[in-house]
């Protein structure tokens, strides 16, 4: 009997024990659930959560936050006065729901009980008996709650997701008391924030990635900021990654002591396809080679992850050793060409590739016309462009938001990565998010999708390709690597390395050929015939038209 009761009232919850209610300027799904510890969970999609530990009963209250709605919060944000007022509005609307779901959550249970128990037992004396053990059952358990309430559990939440820095925002709950006006302000920054996020959601084009979409997660340039696996982990969790792509820079000296810092990779859960960046030492490759899930590229390796073939290159400078001479773009230019070369043999292999990755865009540049998609990094700040033979060259900016050098910088430098949705069977580009989120000290949270040429023109073959279009965004960080400046890797950060501006349309009228023989020992790579007049090294690169 306890087994039928309990099974029907928890079907009865399922179906039908849900309420949704405004609360303040969100819209919000209130539920009850079956739970060993109680407590209440806010679930702030795709933000996070936040868990408080209010009671201690054999139920919990869920609420989703489904959406900020505009017309609430925009008249929020305009009249911060209203926020005085946000408080006993805010306990109305719970006060309101949760009384219509204390009432909706009887009537669920008692009626889930009594069915289960009718059509186990077919007697209808042995079903209301059923249905008066389950109103006992939640009577008890609502006595339980109302017992151990806690309304100091307020004061120790538990936060989750990109919440998690929800104290260093607003403080904590003793501080808000203290300084309410202080947490006045913060709170509509945080409301406009928040709205602004809800707002490009809700504005993005109608391209609607089906359940068959392979996602993949590109990130670039962490630079040893531990709060990125956070990020990457409430990404890949949020948006069902298949995949995660890390052209480089993961770490900022490649010293063995920095090594550790790689470990939360192999919780991630999904694959982890990474090439060597410039500040990325022979230590750190050939630790992350020994790591679970992480796919190391170089010297034109392909991989096979979640159904797409990526070939990448590891970058062939390292810059924080002083002992050596920086070789500068003629290498970078040479280990793309080789990797192109890489590619060419992987397609008469039978085995096309559909990625190809590096951490310089000098180097993926080079492997135009042999893959639809290059992804690179290095020059922390965004740019998207189709070169001369059709393959789309995304650069991502730094998803460790310069790391700690970024304090070297005048304003901090934003977080950013970027979702892509590809075609399970043509591996095709069908669209892209570009997530950015505010550095060190910043709050702000934006997405931005984007569609390609030939899918917001479905007659149009190709994007651009007589006059290939660049889209860059430098934001406010100046587009420019925080190794720059008076470091002695200036000359290979941020394109400063002596070569050309990262973006400038190559001038190629032939396919790359294969490589050339080696040269002799001890002859340096040949520049590109074609290459730009070099700039003067430790000058940012200029913005590209």
């Amino acid at each position: 009997m306890v087994s039928v009761v309990l099974l029907g009232a928890w079907l009865g919850l399922l179906i039908v024990g849900s309420v949704r209610t405004p609360v303040g300027p969100m819209d919000t799904r209130m539920t009850l659930r079956p739970s060993l510890t109680g407590g209440t969970k806010i679930n702030v999609s795709p933000l996070g959560a936040l868990e408080l530990e209010t009671h201690t009963a054999p139920i919990r209250l869920d609420v989703d936050v489904d959406q900020l709605d505009p017309v609430r919060s925009t008249a929020l944000v305009q009249h911060p006065e209203r926020l005085s007022g946000l408080q006993s509005e805010v306990g109305r609307d719970v006060r309101t729901g949760t009384t219509e779901l204390a009432v909706r959550s009887v009537v669920a249970v008692v009626s889930g009980a009594t069915a289960l128990g009718l059509a186990v037992y077919r007697r209808p004396r042995r079903a209301l008996a059923a249905g008066g053990l389950a109103f006992s059952l939640l009577g008890a358990s609502a006595v339980g709650a109302y017992a151990t309430w806690n309304p100091e559990s307020v004061l120790e939440p538990k936060f989750s997701g990109l919440l998690s820095s929800a104290p260093q925002v607003v403080g904590n709950a003793r501080s808000i008391v203290s300084d309410f006006d202080v947490y006045q302000k913060e709170l509509a920054r945080l409301v406009t924030n928040v709205t602004k996020l809800y707002d490009a959601t809700s504005t993005l084009p109608t391209f609607q990635p089906d359940p068959a979409t392979l996602r993949v997660l590109h990130v670039s340039d962490i630079h040893l900021n531990p709060a990125s696996w956070h990020i990457i982990g409430s990404l890949v969790e949020q948006y069902g990654i298949d995949a995660v792509i890390d052209s480089g820079d993961t770490m900022d000296h490649g010293s063995s002591a920095e090594n550790t810092f790689l470990d939360p990779i192999a919780d991630l859960d999904v694959p982890y396809v990474w090439v060597r960046g410039n500040h990325d030492s022979a230590l750190t490759q050939e630790y992350l080679e020994r790591t679970r899930n992480v796919h190391v590229l170089d010297h034109g390796r392909a991989v096979s992850v979640a159904g797409i073939r990526i070939a990448g290159t590891g970058d062939p400078q390292f810059t924080p050793d002083r002992s050596k001479e920086v070789p500068g773009d003629p290498a970078e230019r040479m280990a793309g060409i080789r990797l192109a070369s890489a590619i060419r043999d992987q397609e008469r292999a039978g085995t096309p590739v559909d990625i190809a990755v590096a951490h310089n865009p000098l180097a993926a540049r080079e492997v135009d016309g042999t893959v639809p998609l290059a992804l690179a990094g290095h020059v922390h700040h965004r740019e998207t462009e189709v070169l001369p033979f059709g393959t789309r060259l995304k650069i991502e900016g730094s998803t460790g938001g310069g790391g700690l050098r970024a304090l070297q910088n005048k304003k901090p430098e934003k977080v950013r990565a970027s979702v892509l949705y590809l075609d399970r069977t043509t591996k095709r580009l069908q669209a892209w998010d570009e997530i950015t989120l505010g550095g060190l000290g910043l709050t702000t949270a934006e997405v931005a999708r984007h569609l390609p040429e030939e899918a917001r023109n479905p007659d149009t073959e190709t994007e651009e390709n007589t006059a290939p279009g660049t889209s860059t965004d430098t934001g406010t960080d100046a587009g420019t690597d925080p190794g720059t400046g008076t470091d002695a890797d200036a000359a290979t950060d941020a394109g400063a390395n002596g070569g050309t501006v990262p973006g400038a349309p190559g001038t190629r009228t032939t396919p790359p050929a294969d490589p050339p023989a080696d040269p002799p020992p001890g002859t340096p790579p040949p520049a590109s015939p074609t290459s730009p007049p070099p700039e003067s090294p430790g000058e940012p690169p200029e913005p590209t038209p």
